[in-house]
């Protein structure tokens, strides 16, 4: 095929053209003389024709709705990019898209790539969770800004020395969740991590512990005994805010629960299995993109940083 020939293939034509097919049709030429005659590929001139038999015309028809964004050469060169790496963003696949002559929107490459069956996957949660999830959203949300700023958010978390240990997705299809390029390897030796607790509210942020050897209730309990109260006093919440925690065993410890209600702490009630609620997530985020930005080579280099960063 000729490069005129491809051109016209991946290119509407003119009207004109269009006309002039049909004209040598009526006065009896065949497709491939025709397609010969005017360097169109004989395909395209058959679709004319067949159009202007159907419809009586060789103008352009509207469409049955919008243009496709992405062409299915985009869409084609997407899915390619996928499969040799799961991992790869969807602002990186923007990039790429824009380096082919397309330019697309990250929702326009997100629902192309649905549409081929390749989601972006992430851990998975329960109907029932996601439900409990729902029912805590719509309870609290008509609560004023002022009984949100009295909130004191806590959580705890594991910062890796090497790596920012965040949520990764990858784009697979499903049932392809354990094939190796799916997987993100870990480092079992070298390294090391700590462990922190903290917490904040609307006025800032509150202590930040490192945990030392095992986390259990009774550490925990010593945690909140040596900060709660200090956080909350230095965010000036007053003696009346609201306390949140999960729903870890050892928050729902016996001897926390004790602790809790011995020291008149208000908890409020959180749904399982819903980290994506707490707003503690972002924070935790954003801390372990500075601390790596600051590439700690040890462990005491690591938690002094974390403590500067918060």
């Amino acid at each position: 095929m000729s490069e005129q020939m491809r051109i016209m293939r991946s290119k509407e034509l003119p009207k004109e053209l269009r006309d002039r097919i049909v004209a040598r049709h009526r006065s009896g030429q065949g497709y491939k003389r025709i397609s010969a005659a005017l360097k169109v590929p004989k395909s395209t001139v058959a679709s004319i024709i067949l159009k202007w038999k159907k419809f009586g015309t060789t103008r352009t028809l509207p469409r049955p709705g919008r243009p496709a964004k992405l062409s299915n050469r985009g869409r084609r060169a997407l899915v390619r990019e996928v499969k040799k790496n799961p991992k790869i963003t969807v602002a990186e696949l923007q990039r790429c898209s824009r380096e082919m002559g397309e330019s697309s929107t990250k929702s326009t490459i997100t629902a192309a790539l649905h549409q081929s069956g390749i989601m972006a996957e992430g851990p998975d949660g329960s109907t029932r969770h996601m439900k409990a999830c729902i029912e805590f959203a719509k309870k609290h949300r008509k609560d004023s800004q002022t009984m949100r700023n009295k909130i004191l958010w806590s959580d705890e978390t594991k910062i890796e020395l090497f790596g920012v240990n965040s949520k990764r997705y990858v784009w697979r299809k499903p049932g392809t969740a354990h094939h190796l390029p799916n997987t993100i390897p870990t480092v079992k030796h070298g390294g090391g991590s700590i462990m922190l607790w903290g917490c904040f509210s609307a006025a800032g942020t509150g202590r930040l512990v490192a945990i030392e050897g095992k986390m259990n209730a009774a550490k925990y309990g010593d945690i909140l005994e040596e900060n709660l109260f200090q956080s909350a006093q230095d965010l000036r919440l007053g003696q009346r805010f609201t306390f949140q925690q999960d729903n870890n065993p050892k928050h729902t410890a016996k001897i926390t629960k004790e602790w809790l209600r011995n020291n008149s702490v208000t908890v409020l009630d959180w749904p399982s299995q819903s980290p994506d609620l707490n707003p503690i997530e972002h924070l935790w985020r954003d801390l372990k993109m500075a601390v790596h930005q600051r590439s700690p080579s040890n462990l005491t280099e690591l938690e002094r940083i974390c403590k500067e960063e918060w």
